[in-house]
């Protein structure tokens, strides 16, 4: 698993993504939106849109509210024109980050992009420098023992995989479905009627190498980039080459 997917499992523990929820809600409202607005507000159609809509809903956000997005989306309430923008750089010690972003005003966005970079520690790229570093990926996370009763890897790859599924692998307490993006929500569905758990379903960058963090000092100067990065309205979410143990993450994280 990279170290951002690890160390947003360790924030979620500590309680961290429930201080930042209204955070959390605008960044995702913010997806629904978009969606609607290039494909769409039909969830049948618009696979992105309906992979969106179930992560605002898996992260509790009123189905109202989702509504009024989708409706802004289409046109039907008037609502703010988002563009969606990647920005690339480099944490010390040559990890790559790719970052995605929507934002009402790029000029902005992108002065205050580079600005976190740097006062981080980092450094901002020019466009194609890491990209090539990452693949768009779906991701469906599925609990290892919902409610304490062990999923059966068998039943549960024959299930994934015959919905569309391309690998499966255990993390911990979790099990991670990767699939192409457009698949993704065809397999949520699948594993959700063969009566197994489904944690969440999201569409990510997945890096194609990693680089390993093994000292405390580098792994801080890591997360310290990464934690600005996410901490900006307008990012939607921050990919990193890294890979870095449990127990070093626990550490740092303190």
């Amino acid at each position: 698993m990279s170290g951002h997917s690890k160390w947003a499992t360790i924030k979620h523990r500590k309680g961290a993504v429930d201080k930042a929820r209204g955070k959390l809600f605008a960044k995702l409202i913010r997806q629904v939106e978009v969606a609607a607005r290039e494909g769409g507000g039909d969830l049948d159609s618009n696979a992105t849109l309906r992979t969106m809509y179930y992560k605002a809903r898996d992260n509790s956000v009123p189905l109202d509210t989702i509504e009024r997005a989708i409706k802004r989306g289409t046109g039907e309430l008037e609502g703010v024109s988002y563009e969606q923008v990647h920005y690339e750089g480099y944490a010390p010690g040559g990890v790559a980050m790719f970052v995605d972003v929507l934002t009402d005003n790029r000029n902005r966005t992108g002065s205050e992009i580079r600005s976190v970079f740097t006062r981080a520690g980092g450094t901002l790229a020019e466009p194609g420098a890491v990209a090539w570093q990452f693949q768009r990926t779906g991701v469906v996370v599925v609990p290892a023992e919902p409610d304490g009763v062990a999923v059966d890897e068998d039943d549960l790859m024959l299930v994934a995989l015959d919905a569309g599924a391309e690998d499966l692998e255990r993390e911990g307490d979790i099990w991670r479905v990767t699939t192409v993006p457009g698949d993704t929500m065809a397999v949520r569905e699948a594993i959700e009627a063969a009566g197994i758990t489904v944690s969440s379903a999201d569409l990510t960058y997945v890096p194609q190498n990693l680089i390993e963090l093994t000292e405390a000092s580098a792994a801080k100067q890591v997360m310290a980039v990464l934690d600005a990065l996410d901490d900006h309205d307008d990012v939607q979410g921050v990919y990193a080459n890294f890979d870095i143990s449990e127990s070093l993450l626990e550490t740092i994280a303190g």
